[in-house]
């Protein structure tokens, strides 16, 4: 092993000279990564999550009390669950043939017919409230229609609209010009 040494200068003018050799210096070095490590790994005050809100709100289990599947070789399915929260959901699907309209690259309009999914399905569930809910919607070609008590609905006019006034009145007729050749005759 090779030792080392350091010249510390001290205050007051006066040097010291500290011998250490290599061995040394790897032991002091694995004691101070080893107390490093056993600082890194002790248990952290800072409550998780979980531990945070155990005390005020104990979660309920909920488990699911009922569910069906159904799936049939024409493309149709439904399927439903509940929950021993009260929650429910249904839904079902059934292939339609549908016209749609497609332009090419140069605007030509082709119809073509085409086969996708119409869904529809309801929702229920009490919110931690206590209050009731129910979705019921559909999918189809004319977009997604939801239903519920819930969801706002835009408001409806109360009041006549303005019409635009109508003037009646005669516009004036332009003179009519007949043109002469000079001598008093009219060219037609």
């Amino acid at each position: 092993m090779f030792p080392f040494t350091r010249l510390y200068k001290l205050t007051g003018g006066g040097s010291k000279s500290i011998s250490c050799t290599t061995t040394e210096f790897n032991m002091k070095l694995f004691i101070i990564a080893a107390v490093l490590a056993v600082a890194a790994a002790a248990p952290s005050s800072y409550k998780t999550e979980e531990k945070k809100y155990e005390k005020d709100y104990k979660y309920p289990e909920i488990v699911v009390t009922g569910q069906s599947d159904e799936r049939n070789l024409d493309g149709s399915s439904q399927w439903n669950y509940a929950q021993s929260d009260y929650a429910t959901r249904a839904e079902s699907q059934a292939q339609k043939k549908f016209v749609v309209t497609k332009v090419d690259d140069y605007g030509k309009e082709t119809k073509e017919e085409v086969y996708g999914n119409t869904n529809q399905g309801s929702s229920y569930w009490i919110s931690p409230e206590g209050q009731r809910f129910t979705l019921n919607w559909a999918a189809d070609d004319a977009g997604f229609q939801p239903k519920g008590d819930h969801l706002p609905v835009a408001p409806v006019h109360e009041y006549e609209l303005p019409v635009a006034p109508v003037h009646e009145y005669e516009l004036p007729v332009a003179p009519v010009h007949i043109p002469f050749n000079g001598k008093g005759f009219k060219i037609y």
